[in-house]
C-alpha cells in the first residue's frame, strides 16, 4: 500500500471572520492544505476585493519602498477582518508618506549628488589621462556648454560634431567623457549619448583647478553629504516610528498574501467557512497549528463533494522523495496508479552509476550535488547518483579513469564489453518485467482483473515465451499460445464485432509486442555508455602522458576530467531519465492525477517588504 497514492482528504474548518487570517496561516503553517471554495451556502464570501487598495500600496512602494524598514510578516498578527486592517494599514502608510515625502526627497536627491561626487573623485584620482582645469570647465559659460557623461562599457561613440571638443578618460572601473562646445552643439551631442544610455555626472562648481586640492575638496564634500545623509535617516526612523510604519508594512503584506493565495470563501455575518483538502488524514496536524495560534474553530473531515476530484498524496519515505520527480515529468499518479518512486530510486542510481562508474567522478558528483541541493534541488539527485558511480568504480576499478590505483572487484568494462553489454540487456530484462508486474498490479486497483486476465496476460506470456527462447527454441510455441491468449481473450472481452475486434487485437498485439522487446534492446545503451566512459577516460590518460613536463601532465589530467566529469554527467542524466520515462513508466504510469499542492506559508512568499537604502 506505500506504493499507492493516498487520495486528499476534505476539510472543513468553521472559524470567526474576524480570525479568519490567522486561521489562514495556522493552517498554511501545517503544510497540509489545499485550499478550495465549495459550498451552497448563500452567505456572502469572506475573501472581500482587496484589490484596489493593494493596487495603491503597490504604487505608493514603487515609490517610496527603498526607504522603507525590513519586515518579518511572521511578526504581524491581523486582529480584524481583511478589507478593515487593509484600510487601517493604508492610512498609516498614507499619513507617512505625508510627512516623509520631504525627507524622501532630500535623500534621493543626496544619493545622486554624492554618486555623481564619488565618479568625480574616481575621475581626478584614478584617470590615466592628463585632466583639463575642472574649475576653468566647471564655471565656463556662458556661450561653452560643459559637460561629463559616464559611458556604458559596450557604447561605441563613432561620428562626434567636429565643432565640440572631447576627451574621453579611462579609469580602472570606468569609461568618461569631457565635453566642450556651444550649447545647441552639445544638446545634440547629449541626445546621442541619452540614447547609448550614457549617465550626465554633474561636476561641482567652486573646484580649485589644482589637482591635488580638487581631490580633498571632493573628498570633504563627500564625507559632508554621509553626515547630512545620516541626519535624514534618523529624522526618517522618527517618522517611520511615529507612524508605526513596519507594522503596517506587515500587515499589507500578509494581506498581499491572502489575496494571492485563498479563494472566495463562504461567510456569514460573524463566521468564514474554510474548506480545502488536506493530506493529514486524522486532522491531529491541523487541530496543533490552530491551537497553536490560539483560534477558535470546529474542525471537520467528511467526504468531499460529488463534483470535485480529490488531489493525490504521494507518500514516499524521506529517501525515495527526491525521485518524486521522474513520475512528475509524465503527470502525477491517480490514486488506482502505482507511484513509481520507491523502485526509481533504486534502478535510476544503479543506471547513473554502471554508465558513470568511476570512483573520483562519482565522488566530485556527489560533493556537487549535495552543495547544489539547496539552490536547485533536481541536483540533489547527483547525491544517490554519485555514491553509486563510486560502488561501480570499485567495482571497476576507476578512480578518474585510472585503473591502476585499484583492484577492480568485477571487470574491467574495456576488457570485457560483451559482458557489459549482456549485463545491460539482463537489467533492461528486469525494468521492463517491473513495469508489467506493476501493471498488473494496478489493474486489480482499477478494477481491471477481468481483461488483465482474459487478455493481457497473454502479452506477459509471449514476452518471456521469446526470452526463454533465446535458451530453448521449443518456448516459442508458448510465444504463439500468448498471442492466441491476447487476441481471443480481447475477442472474447468485445461485447459486439468481435471478427472486428480480432483484427484490432492483433495489431495492438504486434504493437505492444515490438514496443516491449525495443524497450528492453534500449537498456544495451547503459553497457555502451560505459564502455564509452572508458574509452574517454583512456584518451584523457592518453593525451596527458603525451608532455614530458609533470605540471602539464597534471593540469591535463584536471581539465581532461573536468570536461569527462561535465560532458558524460549531463549525458548520462540524460540517458537515465529517457530510459526511466519512456522504457519503463510507459508499461504503466497513466499520470492522471492531480498533485496535491499545500497553501504557501507567507513567511516563505518572497522577499522582505522593505529594502534597506544603506
Amino acid at each position: 500500500m506505500g506504493m499507492r497514492p493516498k487520495a486528499a482528504m476534505w476539510f472543513e474548518v468553521l472559524t470567526p471572520r474576524d480570525q479568519l487570517t490567522a486561521a489562514l496561516r495556522c493552517l498554511a503553517a501545517s503544510g497540509a492544505v489545499e485550499l478550495q471554495s465549495h459550498s451552497h451556502s448563500s452567505g456572502g464570501s469572506a475573501l472581500p476585493d482587496l484589490r484596489r487598495g493593494l493596487d495603491e500600496f503597490a504604487e505608493i512602494e514603487h515609490s517610496y519602498g527603498l526607504w522603507w524598514p525590513l519586515i518579518e510578516p511572521r511578526s504581524v498578527a491581523l486582529t480584524e477582518e481583511p478589507a478593515m486592517e487593509l484600510e487601517h494599514a493604508l492610512n498609516a502608510v498614507r499619513a507617512w508618506q505625508d510627512d516623509a515625502r520631504g525627507l524622501v526627497a532630500e535623500l534621493t536627491a543626496l544619493r545622486h549628488r554624492a554618486a555623481d561626487l564619488e565618479l568625480v573623485r574616481e575621475l581626478i584620482d584614478g584617470g590615466t589621462q592628463r585632466l583639463p582645469d575642472l574649475h576653468a570647465l566647471a564655471n565656463a559659460g556662458p556661450v561653452l556648454d560643459p559637460r561629463l557623461y559616464l559611458l556604458p562599457a559596450a557604447a561605441s561613440l563613432r561620428e562626434l560634431p567636429a565643432d565640440v571638443l572631447t576627451q574621453f578618460i579611462l579609469t580602472r572601473r570606468h569609461r568618461f567623457l569631457l565635453v566642450m562646445g556651444e550649447s545647441p552643439q552639445v544638446v545634440e551631442l547629449d541626445q546621442k549619448l541619452t540614447a547609448l544610455r550614457a549617465r550626465p555626472v554633474s561636476l561641482p562648481a567652486s573646484l580649485p583647478g589644482e589637482h591635488a586640492a580638487a581631490l580633498a575638496t571632493v573628498e570633504q564634500r563627500i564625507g559632508r553629504a554621509e553626515e547630512e545623509r545620516q541626519s535624514l535617516l534618523k529624522q526618517l526612523e522618527a517618522v517611520n516610528r511615529d507612524h508605526d510604519l513596519a507594522p503596517a508594512l506587515g500587515r499589507i503584506r500578509l494581506l498581499e498574501w491572502y489575496a494571492a493565495n485563498v479563494p472566495a470563501l463562504p461567510a456569514t455575518e460573524h463566521f468564514a467557512w474554510i474548506t480545502g483538502w488536506t493530506s493529514d488524514p486524522d486532522g491531529a496536524t491541523l487541530e496543533t497549528q490552530l491551537g497553536k495560534g490560539k483560534v477558535h474553530y470546529l474542525l471537520r473531515l467528511c467526504e468531499a463533494p460529488a463534483d470535485l476530484d480529490p488531489p493525490s498524496v504521494l507518500v514516499n519515505p524521506v529517501w525515495a522523495r527526491p525521485f518524486e520527480l521522474f513520475a512528475g515529468l509524465l503527470g502525477t499518479p491517480d490514486v488506482a496508479d502505482v507511484d513509481p518512486s520507491r523502485i526509481v530510486a533504486i534502478i535510476a542510481p544503479l543506471m547513473f552509476g554502471f554508465m558513470f562508474g568511476d570512483v573520483g567522478h562519482g565522488a566530485v558528483l556527489m560533493l556537487a550535488g549535495f552543495a547544489l541541493r539547496n539552490r536547485l534541488p533536481a541536483l540533489g539527485l547527483l547525491v544517490p547518483g554519485g555514491i553509486s558511480s563510486i560502488v561501480f568504480g570499485f567495482l571497476f576499478g576507476s578512480v578518474f579513469g585510472i585503473e591502476t590505483l585499484l583492484p577492480a572487484l568485477w571487470l574491467h568494462p574495456m576488457h570485457h564489453p560483451v559482458t557489459i553489454l549482456a549485463t545491460s540487456l539482463v537489467f533492461g530484462v528486469f525494468v521492463v518485467t517491473t513495469g508489467l508486474l506493476l501493471d498488473a498490479w494496478q489493474s486489480h486497483w482499477r478494477h481491471e482483473r477481468r481483461q488483465f486476465w482474459c487478455s493481457r496476460v497473454g502479452l506477459v506470456v509471449t514476452y518471456f515465451a521469446l526470452l526463454a527462447s533465446l535458451l530453448d527454441a521449443r518456448t516459442l510455441w508458448i510465444a504463439l499460445a500468448g498471442a492466441a491468449w491476447f487476441i481471443g481473450g480481447a475477442a472474447w472481452l468485445s461485447v459486439e464485432g468481435r471478427a472486428e475486434q480480432v483484427g484490432s487485437a492483433a495489431m495492438e498485439y504486434v504493437e505492444v509486442l515490438l514496443q516491449l522487446l525495443v524497450n528492453t534492446v534500449s537498456f544495451v545503451r547503459v553497457g555502451a555508455f560505459a564502455l564509452a566512459h572508458g574509452g574517454l577516460s583512456a584518451a584523457v590518460l592518453g593525451m596527458a602522458a603525451a608532455p614530458e613536463s609533470l605540471s602539464a601532465q597534471v593540469i591535463v589530467m584536471i581539465l581532461g576530467n573536468a570536461l569527462v566529469i561535465a560532458l558524460e554527467g549531463l549525458v548520462v542524466s540524460i540517458q537515465t531519465t529517457r530510459l526511466v520515462l519512456f522504457e519503463f513508466f510507459i508499461r504503466f504510469l497513466r499520470g492522471s492525477g492531480r498533485r496535491f499542492q499545500p497553501l504557501p506559508a507567507p513567511e516563505g512568499d518572497g522577499p522582505s517588504l522593505g529594502r534597506n537604502p544603506r
